[in-house]
């Protein structure tokens, strides 16, 4: 990893492809992209008209701000034949025999009111229709599912598609709309699901595709069910392509400020995310390959707990972090930050003097440690004492003293001559009236 240059407290550890791995707040990044896309020319014709469809047609719901987001997370199961990029790209349905008017030409307000639909949840914004049933039992939640799906706009824009989809109901790896629509399904089964935005992308849409506010229509065929498997019984390379599946998700609801979600999706990867002792060389690299993705994942908890204001439970996280990595800057800048904000100045003093004698050019360091002394000193701060002598005015603080101490002085010998003054007059009446 490379060095981090601008660490700052709000920054999560991003995948390769997506930000670089050094210590970066992610604001910046989407002000970044956004400055980038008002400076181009002309948008795309097609995401304009697809946005004033949805702006206009779906029940007049305003736009609102779209947020830098990444890819949607696909758990596929790995094949040579086609890569991902070609399953997605390709516009040709995965079911071509169940190619019905509701799928290709009926606009989704009206399928929404549909008496042909059923309704699997009691707001009529999730409903579903059966092409081709299966046969039962219907999935549970905590259990593993392969399905095959395609979701396309109301304009009939392709948007998500995979013919071998694997993930767990429950975990948070699909949208709400795919886990309650896969657990009304039997074995088998081929259905349409109609699901509004609330249950797919909401008001945040997913850049570049999804609108905000889109609701979605999918295609899916239930092909499998089976028990979720136990980490501990899986290789240690299944085990880390998994977790850095939930940590990469975990990211994904982090950029789009659902910090509830991220924390959830970093701790089912910490679960996976575990080594077991041996002495097999190649098992120790491995090994080594966990701790390191274990260790994003805990600084990536930390900054989630943080932004929820869970501060004890982000320093919990720190201090396992640095108990894997007792040189990791961004645990020890955290952990000094939560310490000082405690009042443990000596501990947090002692962590920060560490993470800038690791990072020496970081900015966010430098002002902690300058915030840090400042609480020590009881908030009184010494640098505009020392700035009249250091600027060279020819004042010092003994000078002010002398000229103090000269004021005083003044006015006493003043009040000494009245008194004295009215002693005399005093005594001239008196000795006036006995004569």
């Amino acid at each position: 990893m490379e060095a981090e240059t601008d660490l700052t407290f709000d920054s999560v550890e991003l995948p390769v492809e997506t930000c670089d791995l050094s210590i970066r707040d992610t604001e910046p990044l989407c002000c970044e992209e956004n400055k980038q896309l008002s400076q181009s020319s002309q948008p795309e014709q097609r995401e304009d008209c697809s946005e004033r469809s949805c702006r206009e047609g779906w029940r007049g719901r305003r736009k609102m701000r779209k947020t830098n987001s990444f890819k949607m997370v696909r758990f596929q199961e790995p094949s040579e034949e086609e890569s991902v990029s070609e399953r997605d790209s390709t516009t040709e349905t995965l079911f071509p025999l169940h190619v019905v008017d509701e799928w290709t030409t009926s606009g989704f307000e009206e399928l929404f009111m549909s008496e042909e639909w059923h309704d699997i949840t009691e707001d009529r914004l999730l409903r579903k229709k059966i092409l081709e049933p299966g046969c039962p039992p219907c999935p549970n939640w905590g259990e593993e599912v392969t399905v095959s799906m395609q979701a396309v706009l109301e304009d009939r824009t392709v948007v998500e598609k995979d013919n071998k989809l694997v993930f767990v109901i429950g975990e948070g790896d699909v949208s709400q709309a795919l886990e309650e629509g896969v657990l009304s399904m039997q074995k088998g089964e081929i259905t349409l699901l109609l699901a509004d935005s609330q249950y797919t992308y909401g008001h945040l849409g997913r850049q570049p595709d999804i609108p905000a506010w889109a609701p979605l229509l999918y295609q899916l065929q239930l092909s499998d069910v089976r028990q979720k498997a136990d980490p501990q019984t899986l290789p240690i390379a299944e085990r880390i392509r998994i977790g850095n599946h939930k940590r990469e998700r975990g990211n994904f609801y982090f950029q789009r400020e659902e910090y509830n979600r991220a924390a959830r999706a970093y701790c089912m990867g910490l679960e996976v995310l575990t080594t077991r002792c041996t002495g097999n060389n190649a098992a120790e690299a491995e090994q080594d390959e966990i701790k390191d993705y274990r260790l994003k994942c805990l600084n990536n908890l930390a900054m989630a707990q943080l932004k929820l204001e869970q501060n004890e439970e982000a320093l919990k996280t720190c201090d396992e972090a640095l108990q894997l990595d007792p040189h990791n800057v961004k645990a020890l800048f955290r952990s000094g930050k939560l310490l000082s904000d405690k009042g443990q100045y000596k501990e947090a003093m002692e962590l920060l003097k560490r993470a800038l004698k690791l990072e020496p050019s970081t900015k966010a360091i430098h002002a902690e440690l300058s915030k840090l002394v400042k609480r020590q000193s009881g908030g009184q701060d010494p640098k505009p004492v020392k700035a009249p002598y250091t600027l060279g005015e020819g004042k010092t603080p003994f000078l002010f003293s002398k000229k103090t101490q000269s004021s005083g002085l003044s006015w006493k010998l003043l009040l000494g001559a009245l008194i004295v003054a009215l002693a005399s007059l005093v005594i001239s009446v008196i000795l006036t009236a006995c004569n």
